[in-house]
């Protein structure tokens, strides 16, 4: 369900802006949609796994607020994460 050091680590070589960019929206958006795909998977199997479906909705919603800052501030880099990602919106 977490994801581990080195995967993180992939994600932000992946996503980051420049060399020293960790926290950038893009780089927060791509770690939390590997942590919902995860989950997601988790909730197949555990379909009544009430505490794992909250954590999920919340880290969909902080997710969706992410977006919608990055939509506000950049439009053009929000469309560019949307289609590297494959979220619908």
């Amino acid at each position: 369900m977490t994801i581990t050091k080195e995967r993180k680590r992939e994600l932000i070589g992946e996503y980051r802006r420049d060399d020293v960019d960790t926290g950038s929206p893009e780089v927060q958006i791509a770690i939390l949609t590997s942590r919902i795909s995860g989950l997601t998977e988790h909730l197949r199997t555990h379909k009544k796994d009430f505490a794992c479906r909250r954590g999920l909705l919340m880290l969909v919603s902080r997710r969706r607020r992410l977006l919608d800052y990055l939509k506000r501030v950049d439009p053009q880099r929000y469309l560019d994460i949307l289609q590297r990602l494959g979220i619908r919106k």
